[in-house]
């Protein structure tokens, strides 16, 4: 008996940590990111979502590459094109120059009844969210920590693990 709530047990721990459900792939808190602990490439070098031409912000920021941004860039650029009822069309996101953030605002397009917004940022992995109206579609510098921590990472999975396993022990 106790073999098998043993083997249940580890069952279950499985599948919730090997889980690929969307529920919990849809609560990925892209605020939370943390500084990277590998080592920065040179003094101030930071981090964007980087995607061209997503679907939506979400599969933008989940899948977007994590590399360091070249030296030549110092904000994070996003542009978002949607309908007139909001509905994303594609969305942007890079490294970008202080050049490429001279034209931030939100543009309508008459020919073809969309909507492009552009918003720039700087610091460590800023641009989470879209450009949807003159309101967020700015140039916004922040005071973000743009060097790595040195603070380990934090195991919460194999410790809610153990404290499963260790009454069945």
């Amino acid at each position: 008996m106790l073999l098998l709530c043993h083997a249940l047990a580890v069952v279950v721990v499985q599948i919730f940590i090997f889980s690929e459900n969307r529920a919990f792939a849809k609560n990925i808190n892209f605020y939370n990111v943390r500084p990277p602990l590998d080592p920065t490439p040179f003094p101030n070098s930071f981090k964007c979502f980087t995607c061209e031409n997503a679907g939506d912000n979400y599969n933008c920021n989940r899948w977007a590459e994590d590399k360091w941004c070249p030296q030549n860039t110092e904000f994070c650029l996003t542009i978002h094109h949607f309908t007139n009822h909001g509905r994303s069309i594609s969305i942007t996101k890079k490294c970008a120059s202080k050049n490429e953030c001279h034209f931030v605002g939100c543009r309508h397009s008459h020919d073809s009844e969309h909507t492009e917004c552009r918003s720039c940022c700087s610091g460590m992995i800023c641009n989470v969210e879209l450009p949807t109206n003159h309101t967020n579609a700015v140039f916004a510098v922040m005071h973000a920590q743009r060097t790595s921590g040195s603070s380990a990472p934090v195991l919460y999975l194999p410790v809610l693990a153990l404290v499963f396993m260790l009454p069945l022990l």
